[in-house]
């Protein structure tokens, strides 16, 4: 959905918007539904409202397929690109919520999007407390025990074991 921002009222708009949204290494699994209020005061556009989908991912410590529905806030400030120019712009602590518009035109799909990623989990559990797998034998933590010994002290560390035993006598 794309808003024209010239046609946005002094009042501002309220949308609802219901997406597929595609995104390169994300299974969503429902389409991303939001409540959006969109001002705009002189050149500056203002989003703001709530989202949220369901996503399919794997736990990263047993591998499980898990969903979770994610309800994200949006709180974004527009600006036309003409005001950075062409030269380089680095972004300061201020701005981390601010976007830049070409044209007279607002993609609300591009800005979804954005908003997912930014917002995804780095590392997903299926549960605060999930074991993980057996780095050795594959084995779900979780469900079972494996058999593998257990080492207390890293391999690449046994150097340094040596000297401490040294030291010692």
């Amino acid at each position: 959905m794309k808003i024209q921002i010239p046609d946005i009222p002094e009042e501002g708009l309220e949308v609802d918007v219901e997406e597929d949204l595609r995104i390169e290494g994300i299974s969503a699994v429902s389409p991303v539904k939001a409540r959006l209020s969109i001002t705009k005061v002189a050149t500056e556009v203002m989003v703001s409202g709530d989202m949220s989908l369901e996503l399919e991912d794997a736990c990263s410590r047993c591998l499980k397929s898990i969903r979770q529905v994610q309800n994200l806030p949006v709180n974004v400030v527009y600006h036309p690109a003409a005001e950075i120019g062409s030269e380089k712009h680095e972004l300061h602590d201020d701005e981390m919520d601010m976007g830049f518009y070409q044209g007279d035109e607002l993609d609300l799909q591009e800005l979804l999007s954005e908003q997912v990623m930014l917002n995804l989990q780095m590392k997903p559990l299926c549960d605060e407390a999930c074991k993980g797998i057996c780095p050795k034998c594959g084995t779900d933590l979780n469900t079972g025990t494996c058999t593998c010994e257990k080492r207390e002290t890293d391999p690449r560390l046994e150097v340094l074991k040596k000297l401490l035993e040294k030291g010692k006598e």
